[in-house]
């Protein structure tokens, strides 16, 4: 066994990896960029060396850089954890010539894997059904017009070297081959060096599901049951579970084997997913098409690990080692269920853009887990109350930043529970307890989500968000109970705040505070975004439009985290915040603005003057941070509603950003290559 480790990656992913190395009792070795000299891994690791600037390019994507860290530091081994150089099998052979083990598959099931269009001819050669389409050289745009047209709409292009949703366009029409095609080209060669592009049919009503394998370097291979990642938003994935609501024995069975003949058709050993898409138009789940195989660790990796038990970090140092698999297939069951949210820096309530900028407040949901333990370097796990456990996986921390240069996830949040229905239930209560300050996230979606009732039936698709939340987010829906819970509990807070100011000498009217509380009023009228309810506040309960309310909320001034209780006496986590003069509460996958006010002044609340937001349908404003890669117009040019403006990147991706309404342009104000802040007015209209 290797006596010391070296981790090519950063943030979670790094963390994951050593505390099961720190578990194996294997020295660990980070290295990082100038944005990550504070993070977490960098911390836990036993040792850290610098490799360069920010710019992955310039750091973590440069193997001479980690080769050299891993001979200064005497790492026998190096674990590529997943995107960076986990993929590319060059750095493999590089890691041989130095003496130096790589914990991964081998380099020509890299190569052989890893490109998508090579993958996809060794599959048809092998057996496997793969999707109709074009895996040949495409020599320009009118080429892929041509070969789309053959193909037969709608068609996805993907960059051959592409993962993680980057290098993605789907295509209806000609129109979207020719604005997407060369996009899609610049994301595969400024994500992985590589621009070639496949094109291939889009399988319409599919589920994305994925077979993970296991195997040691002699010979023996195993599928460790599915995971179904159907809920996914740009082609990146959100939500996944194991095992699928809709996989049947027998489909596993058939998926799996398939999946085990293709890894020992190219000698492949390690961990490694072969991504499958399914017709759910098909209720016999025998239409499955091989996709890919991504030869590396998956970032939804702990739901497979949260059902089998097994470690896969684990099993993955023990076969570069040259230990065999220590189980067989029918040692490989199901235990329960499990699910993974993946927390976003991005705003849901603005179309999921990208948000960059500093965590000022970061807490993550685990029961029983201490300050401590981080110290220790320990997994962050706890036990929910009932049936279930909550584990989350993160890479950032307080007063940290969510940087621009890499992908803004924040945390995986994963719940397990005998049923599935537990599990989504557990996320639910985990991601009420979630506390992001500083920059926009997507709890609140991610909450709604695991509470639609589609979600709860089991009937994905990789359709889903779009098909579900067709006019964007604003939050999840409330029933009329919760509403009234919600009325009360701002009332309460209200009359919880006044009493407060009232017992300081000098407030509220003079008051000494001696007998203040009793004559606060008890009466509130509260607006609740558009609708307005009538609050009594009684002894341990209210009446809410005639409606008695039973519960309790325990928040106190100067609090932002409350916990209140349902009609079933069930506790739910709360956010409450002041904004002025109204109430914030976000709690069950929504934000929820109130104004609170005593009864017998609710006749004026009328005669306030509501402020008018400027009018900024003149200017193109940039909606994230990002670089301005192209400007598809010039000054004096007339453009119409849904014509292409400017092509901003942020975080890895291209965003097309197009015009609202006819008009002309009047001013640039910037140029491509410039980096651009949010809200920066990129353009002005006539």
């Amino acid at each position: 066994m290797f006596s010391k480790i070296l981790i090519a990656n950063r943030g979670e992913i790094a963390c994951r990896v050593i505390t099961t190395a720190r578990k194996m009792g294997i020295a660990t070795v980070a290295v990082y960029s100038d944005a990550d000299r504070h993070a977490p891994f960098v911390k836990m690791a036993d040792e850290a060396v610098h490799i360069g600037p920010s710019p992955a390019a310039e750091s973590y994507l440069l193997p001479e850089k980690i080769i050299a860290a891993a001979k200064q530091t005497g790492a026998e081994a190096v674990h590529p954890g997943y995107g960076f150089l986990s993929e590319r099998a060059s750095f493999v052979e590089a890691l041989d010539k130095e003496g130096i083990a790589f914990i991964g598959p081998p380099a020509n099931a890299i190569a052989a894997m890893g490109d998508k269009i090579e993958s996809k001819k060794l599959a048809r050669e092998a057996g496997v059904n793969v999707v109709p389409g074009f895996v040949g050289e495409i020599r320009d745009t009118d080429h892929a017009v041509e070969i789309s047209n053959d193909i037969g709409y709608p068609v996805m292009m993907k960059a051959s070297a592409g993962g993680g949703g980057k290098g993605m366009r789907l295509a209806w029409s000609e129109k979207d081959v020719r604005e997407g095609f060369e996009a899609t080209k610049r994301e595969g060669l400024n994500s992985f060096g590589d621009d070639r592009v496949f094109i291939e049919k889009f399988i319409e009503n599919p589920r994305h599901i994925e077979i993970q394998i296991l195997g040691d370097k002699h010979g023996d291979v195993l599928y460790l049951n599915e995971r179904e990642c159907s809920i996914q938003r740009r082609h990146q994935k959100v939500v996944e579970e194991a095992p699928s609501p809709f996989v049947t024995p027998k489909m596993r069975k058939a998926m799996g084997e398939q999946c085990v003949a293709l890894a020992q058709a190219v000698g492949y050993h390690s961990a490694g997913t072969v991504e499958l898409i399914v017709s759910g138009a098909d209720p016999t789940g025998e239409s499955f098409y091989f996709l890919e195989m991504n030869t590396r660790l998956q970032v939804e990796h702990p739901v497979t690990e949260a059902i089998t038990g097994i470690d896969l970090v684990e099993q993955m140092i023990r076969v570069a080692a040259g230990e065999k698999l220590s189980m067989s297939q029918d040692d490989i069951g199901i235990h329960g269920w499990s699910i993974e949210n993946r927390v976003y820096a991005e705003d849901p309530y603005r179309g999921f853009l990208p948000s960059t900028g500093r965590l000022t407040h970061y807490s993550p949901p685990i029961p029983g887990w201490s300050e401590e333990d981080e110290v220790q370097g320990k997994a962050r796990r706890g036990v929910a109350h009932g049936p279930g456990s909550i584990r989350v996986d993160d890479g950032v921390f307080e007063g940290g930043e969510v940087s621009m240069f890499y992908d803004p996830m924040i945390a995986k949040l994963i719940t397990w529970a005998p049923t599935r229905d537990e599990a989504a239930d557990l996320q639910v209560e985990a991601l009420d307890r979630f506390r992001i300050k500083g920059l926009g996230h997507n709890v609140d979606f991610l909450s709604a989500i695991m509470q639609h009732p589609r979600f709860r039936s089991g009937a994905l698709t990789t359709g889903f968000i779009a098909e579900e939340y067709p006019d964007g987010f604003e939050g999840a829906p409330v029933s009329e109970d919760f509403e009234r819970r919600l009325a009360a509990i701002c009332a309460g807070n209200e009359f919880t705040l006044q009493s407060r100011a009232r017992r300081i000498s000098g407030q509220l009217d003079g008051d000494d505070g001696r007998e203040g509380v009793q004559r606060v009023t008890s009466e509130w009228l509260v607006k609740l975004g558009d609708k307005r309810f009538e609050v009594l506040l009684g002894d341990g309960h209210a009446v809410v439009d005639g409606h008695r309310v039973e519960g309790t909320c325990d928040w106190m001034p100067g609090m932002t985290q409350a916990t209140a209780t349902d009609a079933d006496g069930n506790a739910f986590g709360l956010i409450v915040e002041r904004a002025g003069n109204r109430w914030v509460v976000t709690t069950r996958g929504a934000a929820h603005h109130a104004l609170v006010l005593p009864l017998r002044l609710s006749a004026h609340e009328s005669l306030m003057i509501e402020k008018e937001p400027p009018d900024l349908s003149k200017m193109l404003i940039c909606p994230m941070p990002g670089v301005l890669v192209k400007l598809h117009v010039a000054e004096g040019e007339a453009v119409q509603p849904g014509q292409p403006l400017a092509t901003v990147e942020a975080m890895k991706m291209e965003n097309i950003l197009r015009a609202e309404k006819e008009g002309t342009i009047a001013k640039i104000n910037a140029g491509e290559g410039e980096s651009l802040a949010v809200d920066a007015v990129i353009l002005e209209l006539e």
